[in-house]
């Protein structure tokens, strides 16, 4: 971390000249590959890989899940990586999506980049504490079914959790430790639902595979799935991560992006397809509902479920807040120092307390669709100056998403207790 404006260092990838900009209060050039390999990696074995056999496979069924997981995956790194080798464009490394954007397209386009940014990562945000919510809902119920534990209770008592880390872990690098502390809760959940999935389905009778309703629910459930599978690969936020990185910059992201489509999505496979094929159409959108296994086992495996979402462990705090944090430390931070002192620790007591007390407020009712899959062509052949299609896919899962919002209007509450 340096003062704030631009510098001239020796290029990352061997040019001259390159300026670095300063103008952050969050570390960068920090951390090596594999630190930032790991942070992508915890983050796609979040939670949410527990709803995939369910929002993925019953939607598409057997041949279309498989094949739209591992084609996103492949189409995923090909827009990362696109993304990752314009940080430097222009001689000046780009540490923030809206930066690049604006670099590119002009002062409209930053704007409009930094608002869908937003948007799009405070919904993540929500959704993040709602599952965290719903996991500790889960722990209750397994010992308790009279409905005195609300689900807005434990949404709520995930929000608090959140914040607290929150205070205490001021940028993505100071993460260290807690990326330890995500893989083994990642572990737990997983391991947990890949083991019961498979004795329910060696025990269970022949499961039904076909894709359920109408073909009309068919069409806008293959389309919302399909937008399920960009999120699950994708942070919208790639040159946020990548400015943490020690020189050479885009050679290193190179390296965790592979790391984390390769080793990294293994997991991911493992529970989505095990567990569809052990419930069929039937599998639950939150796969620890359908297993069936000691209660202690599937206590562990909820309450893993719910310090990896409320815990900078996950994406919550170290990734999908931190453009958000990072533009309210530099801009509105009274002291650029020690990221523990007085000054700054009240500072973020204070204002991410209150971001996140909107977060948990608020419903994910928007779709979650990823800025990398929809801008890193554009970017990229824009540079190239190539010409590049429409972005129909997103247009069609906004669609599908509103869609969803007005056949579920009728039947909604505020503070549901699902």
């Amino acid at each position: 971390m340096g003062d704030v404006g631009d510098v001239e260092k020796k290029g990352d990838d061997g040019g001259e000249g390159l300026v670095v900009s300063q103008d952050t209060a969050h570390k960068i050039s920090h951390d090596p590959w594999y630190q930032v390999g790991f942070v992508l990696t915890t983050g796609v074995n979040s939670a949410y890989v527990l709803g995939y056999s369910g929002s993925v496979m019953v939607p598409l069924g057997w041949a279309g899940g498989t094949v739209g997981l591992i084609l996103a995956a492949a189409i995923s790194l090909y827009a990362n990586t696109l993304i990752a080798r314009l940080h430097d464009v222009g001689g000046k490394r780009h540490i923030r999506y809206r930066d690049l954007a604006g670099h590119i397209y002009g002062k409209k386009m930053y704007s409009i980049t930094w608002a869908l940014q937003y948007v799009n990562l405070f919904m993540i945000n929500t959704g993040f504490i709602i599952l965290a919510g719903q996991a500790l809902k889960a722990v209750y119920v397994l010992y308790r079914d009279d409905g005195a534990l609300k689900l807005p209770y434990c949404i709520a008592i995930a929000g608090v959790v959140c914040a607290l880390f929150a205070f205490g872990v001021p940028h993505l690098s100071a993460l260290g430790i807690w990326l330890g502390f995500s893989t083994f809760f990642s572990l737990i959940y997983i391991i947990t639902a890949f083991v019961l999935s498979i004795k329910d389905g060696t025990n269970a009778p022949d499961r039904d595979y076909s894709i359920p309703g109408t073909k009309t629910n068919k069409i806008f459930g293959t389309i919302g799935s399909i937008a399920t599978l960009v999120f699950a690969y994708n942070t919208g936020m790639l040159p946020e991560i990548q400015a943490t990185l020690r020189p050479p910059v885009i050679r290193n992201m190179e390296k965790a992006l592979w790391f984390q489509f390769t080793a990294g999505v293994l997991p991911l496979y493992a529970v989505a397809f095990m567990g569809y094929w052990a419930y069929g159409s039937s599998t639950s959108s939150y796969l620890l509902n359908s297993v069936n296994g000691p209660v202690w086992v599937l206590t562990l495996a909820n309450i893993a479920a719910f310090f990896k979402q409320s815990s900078p462990s996950t994406y919550l705090l170290s990734i999908f807040a931190s453009p958000m944090y990072e533009f309210l430390d530099t801009k509105y931070g009274r002291d650029k120092g020690n990221a523990f002192s007085f000054d700054r620790l009240w500072f973020r007591v204070a204002v991410r307390g209150g971001y996140l007390t909107i977060n948990t407020l608020v419903a994910a009712l928007l779709p979650t669709f990823p800025l990398t899959f929809v801008l890193a062509n554009h970017m990229y052949l824009t540079v190239k100056k190539t010409k590049i299609s429409a972005l129909c896919l997103a247009v069609a899962a906004a669609v599908a998403a509103l869609r969803f919002i007005v056949l579920h209007s009728t039947t909604y509450d505020v503070f549901a207790d699902l």
